[in-house]
């Protein structure tokens, strides 16, 4: 097999956050503080310090408010008008401003989990092997984020999310092309999600 090229073997990071925060009272999630800074902000450094080349962040409720507060330099900032359809539109959104990169596959990371870090998001890179490589990180087993796509899965996952199940139905079909990631034993995957869970944030 040709080994990648640079521009292949690189591995942009796709965070979505676009949500709106419906059960958290309408508080958009990218905004959430963690650690004293907006959780986007916090979402895009683990993806750099996992190995990201470079990172898109898909933006929805409050878009310009999080541009104004949220410090993303050096981001590609991506607006998902339909972002209340669901993580659907933000996945398609996301996949299509990978586009011109050339990129050899896309890391999609969700802003709601801070439970995972830049160690598992290291791993799950590291899974890369072509443009067809598909895995994801595995908690105990069981599938869960991050998702590594290849660019040559982008077109077909894009086609398939729809509503709030992003790659979900892709990732069904495909499930015995997944390498699945252990990493149970350096991240949580909790989602922050209503106000009880507010807690787990710094």
């Amino acid at each position: 097999m040709t080994p990648p090229t640079n521009d292949e073997a690189q591995v942009v990071g796709l965070l979505l956050a676009a949500g709106g925060g419906r059960r958290l009272g309408g508080r958009p999630k990218a905004l959430l503080t963690h650690r004293g800074r907006p959780l986007v902000e916090y979402a895009v450094r683990m993806l750099r310090e996992g190995g990201c080349t470079g990172v898109h962040v898909v933006l929805g409720a409050a878009a310009d408010e999080v541009r104004a507060r949220a410090r993303l330099e050096g981001c590609v900032l991506v607006e998902n008008p339909e972002w209340a359809e669901g993580m659907g539109s933000s996945l398609r959104v996301g996949l299509a401003s990978l586009g011109g990169t050339h990129a050899g596959a896309a890391l999609v990371s969700l802003v709601d989990q801070p439970g995972i870090g830049a160690e598992a998001i290291g791993r799950v890179r590291a899974a890369y092997r072509s443009p067809a490589s598909l895995a994801a990180a595995a908690y105990d087993g069981r599938r869960g984020h991050p998702v590594l796509l290849g660019a040559d899965r982008w077109q077909p996952v894009a086609a398939s999310a729809h509503g709030d199940q992003g790659a979900r139905a892709y990732l069904a079909e495909h499930e015995r092309e997944i390498t699945l990631v252990e990493c149970g034993d350096v991240a949580e995957p909790y989602d922050i999600d209503t106000e009880a869970d507010l807690g787990r944030l710094g």
